[in-house]
């Protein structure tokens, strides 16, 4: 499956944006997604993810409350709405699809597929 990522930008802390991901082929619904994101000098740490169905959400401390993880397997594309966003947010954005990540979702080398980042930049 090929990710394609998209929504990133300049906004004020206090405010809104919301990332999309674009998964190619036929098979989007069988698949987990998740969204991942990476400060400068950090490493890759876990936001939030979404199983085939939607049972199983899972979103890293920091963002509960703010950010908002969602699919469309119609639409073959997964959301990540982010709200009051904060100057601590400020990444590269990363979506990842994995067939059964599940045992280590919060690990970045357990999805197998990876858009091409889009950048968040909150101002204070």
């Amino acid at each position: 499956v090929q990710l394609q990522a998209s929504g990133g930008g300049l906004v004020q802390a206090g405010g809104s944006l919301r990332l999309s991901c674009a998964a190619s082929g036929r098979t989007f619904s069988s698949y987990a997604m998740g969204w991942f994101r990476q400060a400068p000098g950090k490493e890759r740490e876990f936001v939030a993810a979404i199983g085939r169905s939607t049972v199983r959400i899972y979103y890293v401390d920091s963002v509960k409350g703010r950010f908002t993880i969602s699919r469309s397997n119609a639409e073959n594309t997964v959301y990540l709405q982010m709200n009051i966003l904060k100057p601590e947010d400020t990444a590269v954005y990363y979506c990842a699809a994995d067939l059964y990540p599940w045992d280590n979702y919060g690990i970045a080398h357990e999805w197998d597929y990876w858009g091409q980042g889009t950048l968040v930049t909150v101002s204070s």
